[in-house]
């Protein structure tokens, strides 16, 4: 691998930490930290890039009594989209968990759902002996070495957001997805008694969204009536917006727009506002971003349903945490993090606010 090659992974490890710099006017921090890295690669090893993402804060007067130790402990979080706005509220949970214990923490993987990547993350992370690595299982069985061997070394892995059934991670943190995709074909079929609906998917076969797709499928085949079909927009956000405008725009008939990730879903609010369109479309999907809390509130879309992505980020830590402080007696547990359908009613006091925990606000508390 050439220096520039490890400068980029090593960037993809410093990216995100400390967001609060994001905050500055006229500061892109993103821009700032690749630049650097890269510019420094010839002149300094990839390690000593590395090690400023193992800096951490010493624990609280309040972990360090209750938990009898003075360890830092250090986690690898591995993402899919390390970009997508989706997970900007998991990095403050994962942030906030930090700051209470003591840790740090890295945000490496993918921007682009590259599964080799990710791979080579998770790989990165067990050669440098982290503490514990969360990752995003999105595909059945590429992971499962990688995980194997991590485990192998003493490295406890855990899965957020997307689990791989037959994986040997310690726990899964995240929303029953197929559940959840069989409930939002009942809300579908309720919307949409019959007629063509098009169900938007940023990356088919991602075990983070397949499984949602698929429980909706599964409920709309007792709806004959109903003529769903499955229109994959890409990883990229900026690009799904054309593909769900084109497929409107081409499908005169077309009744309903659902979406199974967070970026269709606000982008189908998006459209269907363009359009004018929401007395006869109807609309919804996952996540709350706030393209789609505004889109809900206004009447665009019908529904979202809430997986608490904060909660994907701090209970990763906290169990990685607990599992080593423990010296692997306790910590580690399934959790699942909710089904949460929200209407124009009942997403009033999200929109109203602004919060860390649904990525809306930088500060801490709710405003």
């Amino acid at each position: 691998m050439s220096d520039t090659d490890q400068a980029n992974e090593a960037v993809e490890q410093l990216e995100f930490i400390e967001r609060g710099d994001t905050d500055r006017p006229g500061f892109d921090r993103r821009a700032f930290l690749r630049r650097t890295a890269l510019t420094g690669a010839a002149a300094a090893s990839v390690s000593t890039i590395l090690s400023a993402c193992g800096a951490a804060a010493a624990p609280s007067s309040g972990a360090k009594s209750i938990f009898a130790s003075s360890t830092s402990y250090k986690f690898t979080f591995v993402n899919h989209v390390t970009t997508n706005a989706f997970f900007v509220p998991t990095q403050y949970g994962i942030q906030d968990a930090c700051k209470l214990l003591g840790c740090s923490y890295a945000w490496t993987g993918s921007e682009s759902s590259n599964i080799g990547q990710m791979v080579n993350s998770i790989n990165a992370a067990a050669a440098a002996k982290v503490d514990g690595i969360a990752t995003t299982l999105i595909s059945l069985t590429a992971f499962n070495a990688p995980v194997e061997k991590a485990l192998s070394e003493g490295i406890p892995v855990v899965a957020y957001n997307a689990d791989a059934k037959g994986n040997k991670r310690l726990a899964y943190i995240g929303q029953n997805l197929e559940l959840a995709g069989e409930e939002m074909g009942e809300h579908i079929a309720e919307l949409v008694p019959e007629g063509e609906v098009a169900l938007f998917i940023a990356t088919p076969g991602a075990l983070n969204l397949q499984p949602r797709i698929n429980g909706a499928l599964k409920t709309l085949a007792k709806h004959p009536a109903i003529a769903p079909k499955e229109i994959a927009t890409g990883a990229l956000e900026a690009a799904e917006l054309k593909v769900i405008e084109a497929y409107l725009v081409g499908h005169p008939k077309l009744k309903g727009m659902f979406a199974v990730d967070g970026g269709d879903t606000a982008n189908v609010a998006l459209t269907i506002a363009k359009h004018g369109i929401s007395a006869t479309m109807k609309g919804g999907g996952f996540d709350m971003l706030e393209a789609t809390q505004k889109g809900l509130a206004a009447g665009d879309i019908e529904f979202t349903i809430d997986q608490q992505p904060y909660l994907q980020g701090f209970l990763p830590v906290l169990e990685l945490y607990l599992y080593n402080v423990s010296k692997h007696l306790s910590g580690i547990a399934d959790v699942d993090t909710g089904l949460k359908f929200l209407d124009k009613e009942t997403i009033q006091p999200y929109v109203t606010t602004k919060s860390r925990y649904e990525g809306t606000s930088s500060k801490a508390g709710v405003s």
